[in-house]
């Protein structure tokens, strides 16, 4: 398994990680799984996408960015096709699913989706945490990949002007995959991705890792 990007800058992509049969199996066994516009979310409860979270090769590439062994506590499916075409303005990744309603400094507003409580929370919280994407078909230039803004993680978390502002005057990254390949990021690292021009579909397993499910200050991560 090759890294092709410094981790240091908030992202990495390894590859291969899954070979082709892995990726087959699990898009034939998440085929009857209910989807929204975009894909599904909280999939840990599923049998196949749990193995995977769980799975040595992932928590390696998880320990490399978190220094302990990882906890997984959230999947969601990512699906782009040509039914279901989207966009994601450049942002960072800041809410988080909580087991209970707290007063912490830095954290809320507070939500519920599908009857999960979130809140956004402090970037102490978020550099204890990295998400793996991990692709089940090819990632192109035509299939809307993701593009990223390498080392901004390292702002803390960003009002939407200075995410306009850094991005403006920032390299940015398009991160092109091949299908079981892994691309690791850091929630506060500002991403975006655009629509995609191709019939061929983008479909990515998002897993995230905490380096504990206490974060500290009364955060106590939900598995989702």
């Amino acid at each position: 398994m090759s890294r092709a990007i410094n981790a240091e800058e908030g992202f990495g992509v390894y590859h291969p990680v899954l070979d082709g049969e892995e990726c087959a199996s699990l898009l034939t066994t998440l085929t009857g799984v209910p989807r929204s516009r975009a894909g599904s979310r909280h999939l840990l409860w599923h049998p196949a996408v749990s193995a995977l979270a769980h799975d040595a090769r992932l928590a390696d590439i998880a320990s490399a960015f978190l220094g302990r062994t990882p906890f997984p506590y959230r999947a969601t499916l990512f699906e782009k096709s040509e039914r279901s075409n989207w966009l994601v303005v450049w942002h960072q990744d800041t809410a988080l699913p909580f087991k209970s309603r707290f007063e912490a400094l830095g954290c809320g507003p507070w939500s519920v989706k599908e009857g999960v409580l979130y809140a956004h929370a402090p970037a102490f919280a978020l550099s204890r945490i990295v998400a793996l994407r991990v692709h089940l078909d090819d990632s192109e230039h035509s299939n809307g990949p993701l593009r990223v803004v390498p080392g901004s993680h390292r702002l803390g978390v960003l009002t939407d002007e200075s995410i306009a502002a850094t991005v403006q005057a920032s390299p940015v990254i398009e991160c092109t995959v091949a299908a079981g390949g892994v691309l690791a990021m850091r929630p506060l690292l500002l991403h975006s991705s655009g629509k995609m021009t191709t019939s061929s579909p983008r479909r990515v397993i998002h897993i995230e890792y905490a380096d504990s499910p206490d974060l500290g200050a009364g955060l106590e991560l939900a598995v989702a």
